[in-house]
């Protein structure tokens, strides 16, 4: 899909024709679409194609008068119960007096973005069109950052209550979000700090603010993930522990049911044998057995609750 906007009346208008001025969003672009962008800016043909690629690195490169740079935003998978955030890589390329964004999936960054920027900055502003779009990727990091801060406390408010593999499951996904967030706004921060210091770019002071701005973002937005990471692999570490010590729990009841069923077993066992026996020929064997049974039962569980009191079983 592609979608033309140009600058007109102070304000960001869909059109159907090529401007001198405009903003090109590409979102899942067929070759046709691709072949008449590439007819009416001549930008290399892999500036286009490489933002395409899920696995496409953030980076900032140029091109005589044209500079690609990609970075990775968010976008939330609603039909996606495992992972509920992803990150995909977003290409933002300025030619002149365009500005020209490539994605493969429609993402909030540049629906919000459009919203926003409306009566803002034409196109013709390149620089800043292209940071304050930066800028709204950073922010969208942040309130996905929050919601998935979100998410975690109600799980572990549940995990209180009662351990579940559902929720260990759910917590997992989350961590999984996480891993892509951190590991994507890494790399993005290192693009726009190159993109910073690039000798190609001659950007005023305020388009620098701009960029600035954006990277403070972004920088916020790892912390922010490097921080909720850590605290969810502490939380996972925790009640792995928690199931851990309940196991040993169990297992320690268990091995003290065996011990006391173990001795009436052995001692029935021994008089279930055809050979002389003590009491055999008294009128009470039977009670005599099962009183010895029961006394010796007693005096073991009675030293198992003296050494679990004392904290040595």
């Amino acid at each position: 899909m592609m979608a033309i906007y140009r600058w007109e009346n102070g304000g960001l208008r869909e059109t159907s024709d090529f401007a001198p001025s405009c903003w090109i969003n590409l979102v899942e672009p067929t070759t046709t679409e691709l072949e008449r962008v590439l007819t009416h800016t001549g930008v290399p043909r892999d500036f286009l194609t490489d933002p395409l690629d899920a696995d496409e690195r953030p980076r900032f490169d140029y091109d005589d008068d044209s500079s690609i740079l990609i970075v990775h935003v968010p976008y939330a998978v609603e039909d996606d119960e495992v992972v509920p955030y992803r990150t995909v890589p977003l290409g933002i390329i300025l030619v002149r007096e365009t500005v020209i964004t490539v994605c493969s999936a429609q993402t909030p960054v540049t629906t919000a973005f459009l919203d926003q920027i409306r009566r803002v900055c034409p196109p013709s502003d390149r620089y800043r069109f292209a940071f304050r779009l930066l800028w709204h990727g950073g922010v969208l990091f942040l309130r996905y950052l929050h919601d998935i801060h979100q998410r975690s406390l109600a799980l572990e408010d549940e995990l209180h209550e009662s351990i579940s593999n559902e929720v260990l499951l759910k917590l997992l996904t989350i961590e999984k979000s996480l891993v892509y967030f951190t590991t994507s706004l890494k790399a993005d921060t290192i693009a726009l700090a190159r993109a910073n210091t690039a000798r190609q770019l001659v950007m005023s002071e305020d388009d620098r603010d701009q960029l600035e701005d954006a990277m403070v973002e972004y920088q916020q937005a790892l912390e922010t993930a490097t921080i909720h990471a850590n605290i969810l692999n502490g939380t996972l570490d925790t009640f792995a522990s928690l199931i851990n010590n309940n196991l040993n729990n169990v297992m320690k009841y268990l091995t003290a049911a065996t011990i006391l069923l173990a001795v009436p077993t052995l001692i029935a066992s021994i008089y279930g044998m055809n050979i002389p026996l003590p009491f055999q020929q008294h009128g009470n064997a039977f009670a005599i057995v099962m009183g010895v049974s029961c006394v010796l039962a007693i005096l073991i569980g009675a030293l198992f609750v003296i050494l679990s009191r004392n904290r040595k079983f």
